[in-house]
């Protein structure tokens, strides 16, 4: 797609020595140099900013991914799936001797205490790279990830497998359990902990980082019956769409004003320093 616009964003082809610099990490482009390929100047000299590419490319999955979570919640409102989420948590609680490992592990899942680390990560990396750029998807993350999540939650209103509630599997059962937000949080703070940590850690490393929290939490959330299986489902489409769009944006090229630039707080410091 070329010429199109996105909000702040434009949409274009990379150009052949972007198409050449090495796809890493995060599910977003890790640049090595110094360029800031960002960055374009427009036919009246203004400028404009290309999104990132990243991984899968390609903007329909996002859209087949929002589809699907459309469906789901459909589907569960009008009945369906319901039986299956009561099988599901049943076969758990008649199974639940591991429930103290799945206990430590769910800890993963918890957003407060990965919005601190990642928040002291990118204050350190201000204070190395004299560039206030590592807290702006710190501060994107939280605010887009809390009011959508919050917007879901209130919407659905439904409670968790264990609420004492008349038919907790149900929409309007009272309570925040659709969709999760463990794993929501999870792709989220995972991918913008990758995304800081990309000068120490391989691109390997940052793909472990990025997968494997979401996939044990996927397992703990419903075996310890803190969300239903559609919960978990739902949440791992919100957070895969969440996280896609933090990884488009390009942190070292969005305008920050002069007031900052003439003080030199403006500089790149996210996509020139990875592995």
């Amino acid at each position: 797609m070329a010429g199109g616009s996105c909000g702040l964003w434009s949409l274009r082809v990379p150009d052949a020595a972007a198409a050449d610099s090495p796809v890493t990490v995060s599910g977003v482009d890790q640049q090595t140099s110094d360029a800031r390929p960002g960055r374009a100047a427009t036919a009246d000299g203004g400028l404009r900013l290309a999104t990132r590419r990243v991984a899968p490319a390609g903007w329909w999955w996002d859209a087949v991914a929002i589809i699907a979570f459309v469906v789901v919640t459909l589907v569960i409102n009008v009945g369906h799936l319901v039986a299956f989420d009561l099988r599901v948590r049943n076969w758990c609680a008649a199974h639940d001797a591991l429930d103290p490992i799945a206990g430590v592990l769910n800890y993963l899942g918890q957003g407060g205490f990965f919005t601190i680390v990642c928040g002291l990560l990118a204050i350190y990396w201000v204070w190395r790279r004299h560039s206030v750029r590592p807290l702006l998807p710190v501060i994107f993350a939280f605010v887009v990830s809390y009011v959508v999540l919050t917007v879901l939650k209130d919407v659905t209103n439904r409670a968790a497998p264990k609420s004492p509630v008349p038919h907790p599997e149900l929409f309007g059962s009272g309570g925040v359990s659709y969709p999760s937000g463990h794993l929501a949080n999870a792709f989220v703070w995972y991918g913008v902990l990758a995304l800081l940590l990309a000068p120490w850690l391989t691109a390997r490393w940052r793909w472990f980082i990025r997968i494997a929290p979401p996939v044990i939490l996927t397992v703990t959330t419903v075996y310890l019956r803190y969300h239903w299986f559609t919960d978990t489902a739902a949440g791992i489409l919100i957070g895969f769409v969440l996280w896609r769009m933090i990884a488009r944006v390009p942190w070292d090229d969005v305008p920050l004003g002069s007031w900052l630039a003439r003080r030199g707080w403006d500089g790149p410091a996210l996509f020139t320093h990875s592995r």
